[in-house]
């Protein structure tokens, strides 16, 4: 991808194979497919900041980056909390970012390798479905061992004392999956349900398109075709102004006196996102975010570096259109953000085969629009 393009994120249904590790996915919901099979994030580092609960998988996006070895394959892992609550505005410490090791407060895991590596073919992947799928893949990674939560997919080696087939990230997880179905299938002579997990979100693939400069809506060009051209618009008198366009005028000069910061950050947004409005991410690696509020934007010295010393850039942004996704609408407390804004490490720093934090900044729409549509 390149570092001067912008590329926007949609989601479309894929076959679940397509979405596995092997394949290096683009995709939102469902288990994390890993990338380093080894030195994954922590239960302590999947931790909501907030409640203390375990967090789940949101999305990852394959981004490697051309001309550097090291990261010839590269990923960026989001996590975020289930519990609603934890949604204060503009509190980003319900959500995480791993991009292959230590969590701060918010942070995004990186994960990337060379070309050649211990886990995948040096040959790009092929487009046909494997002959046979392993059920032993959804319970443990087959080349390093490393067992995972049945409920999440994230690391776990906390097997059910009763039957020890199936393992957890914690015991809030066991509790879950034992209320869900492990409960009628534990010391069954059947292997345990491949069943989706309720905490988790509904799957879908990431596809990425470049978005297209110049192809936002014009305001003038809109009002334009909704009026008819040239045939639909008012014809003004050549005597001069009416009284009904002076006062328009008026009008007009009263609402650009009181017309806020946020206010003309926000319609921005919106008319940035009106020719694709269902973009889910935004990518560009050292560009810019666009932001939906003035409010709550980071200065440079709230932007972490990275612990190498390098300075930490934006690289992508989540959507507020992806939660209409999610299903995860409820009356009161919600999950909820304006945007969520990922910022890695300039010169992606070498950390092996270790997941890395990175920083996460959360967004939320000002307190006068929280009522408001997000699917603008």
């Amino acid at each position: 991808m390149s570092s001067v393009e912008v590329v926007l994120g949609f989601l479309e249904e894929a076959e679940p194979w397509w979405l596995r590790s092997a394949q290096f996915p683009s995709k939102v919901g469902g288990k994390p497919a890993w990338l380093s099979q080894t030195g994954l994030p922590s239960q302590f580092d999947l931790e909501c900041e907030k409640c203390g609960l375990p967090m789940v998988f949101l999305l990852q996006v394959y981004a490697p980056i051309s001309g550097q070895d090291r990261s010839f394959h590269r990923t960026l892992f989001l996590f975020c909390c289930r519990t609603p609550e934890c949604y204060s505005h503009n509190d980003s410490r319900c959500m995480k970012v791993q991009a292959s090791w230590l969590i701060f407060f918010t942070s995004v895991f990186r994960s990337q390798l060379p070309r050649k590596n211990e886990f995948y073919s040096y040959d790009p992947p092929p487009d046909d479905e494997p002959q046979s799928v392993s059920e032993e893949d959804h319970n443990v990674l087959s080349i390093s061992g490393v067992k995972l939560c049945w409920v999440c997919g994230c690391p776990g080696n906390k097997a059910c004392s009763r039957c020890h087939t199936v393992t957890y990230c914690g015991r809030h997880h066991q509790t879950v999956h034992w209320k869900h179905s492990h409960k009628k299938e534990c010391l069954s002579a059947e292997a345990p349900t491949v069943a989706a997990s309720p905490l988790l979100f509904p799957e879908s693939e990431l596809v990425i398109e470049p978005e297209e400069e110049g192809k936002e809506w014009e305001d003038g060009e809109d009002a334009e075709s909704k009026g008819g051209g040239e045939q639909g618009s008012v014809q003004r008198s050549t005597d001069g102004p009416s009284s009904a366009d002076t006062l328009a005028e008026a009008d007009l000069e009263e609402m650009a006196l009181h017309e806020t910061e946020d206010d003309k950050v926000f319609q921005r947004f919106k008319k940035k996102i009106a020719s694709e409005p269902h973009q889910v991410i935004r990518y560009s690696r050292r560009g810019c975010p666009l932001w939906v509020s003035s409010n709550h934007v980071p200065s440079e010295e709230e932007i972490p570096s990275c612990t190498c010393g390098a300075e930490r850039t934006f690289e992508l942004q989540v959507m507020p259109q992806l939660l209409n996704s999610l299903c995860v609408d409820s009356i009161g407390a919600s999950i909820d953000w304006g945007t969520v804004v990922v910022y890695t490490c300039s010169v992606s720093c070498n950390h092996g085969n270790q997941y890395c934090s990175e920083f996460i900044w959360k967004q939320d729409f000002s307190s006068d629009r929280q009522t408001q549509d997000k699917e603008t």
